[in-house]
């Protein structure tokens, strides 16, 4: 409850002071994956070559003005796929799913016409993931909250807006299976951290994107 007043009041704060503000929706594409998946046992250690894969994100945002520079932060549902492909000869793909809530925090300024640059901390916490069609359980992630970064650039259109992103990790994640936290000889480990090219369009609620 207490960090909820927090950020209401930051926000109104924000408001205030700020020369415009206001709420918009958003969703896209993204394409990346999450970090490398290892597989160790008593009698054999094996890692996945990843590839990327597509999903998706979707959530509102909340942009403040403030002389020629813009706050964005955004609350968003995203969605991440990843195959993975054993270096063990003909051996099957795995598919790994995550989704997550993401809290990007974003700072940029307008270059010239609609075009418009921003960098900032991207906060992840991880709702749940799994084997795609294989029934194996996973731990809670090493950490409920990590933090990443986003960087981009997008047009703004009156109320419509397009960014395309790049969304990058300080530090590692790691979520292993239960049977590793179990016996640390057998199971499944992976970093949840994404590298991910991230495809948005949104629109504004209340004035120009």
């Amino acid at each position: 409850m207490k960090k909820i007043i927090v950020a209401v009041l930051l926000l109104s704060g924000m408001t205030a002071f700020s020369q415009s503000a206001g709420f918009g929706i958003k969703g896209g594409l993204n394409y990346g994956s999450v970090g490398d998946l290892e597989f160790t046992s008593e009698f054999a250690e094996s890692t996945f070559d990843k590839e990327n894969k597509s999903g998706f994100h979707a959530g509102i945002y909340y942009k403040a003005v403030f002389a020629g520079i813009f706050v964005q932060p955004e609350l968003l549902y995203t969605k991440i796929n990843t195959e993975y492909q054993s270096n063990i000869s003909g051996s099957n793909s795995i598919d790994y799913e995550l989704s997550k809530i993401d809290i990007p925090v974003l700072v940029g300024f307008n270059v010239i016409g609609p075009l418009n640059v921003k960098a900032g901390p991207s906060f992840q916490y991880i709702i749940d993931d799994e084997f795609d069609g294989i029934d194996i359980d996973f731990e809670d992630p090493e950490n409920s909250f990590t933090v990443g970064y986003q960087l981009g650039a997008g047009l703004s259109f009156g109320k419509l807006g397009i960014d395309v992103r790049y969304e990058g990790a300080f530090t590692d994640n790691t979520i292993v299976t239960e049977s590793q936290a179990e016996d640390n000889s057998v199971g499944f480990k992976v970093d949840a951290r994404p590298s991910q090219w991230i495809l948005s369009l949104s629109y504004s609620l209340d004035g120009a994107n």
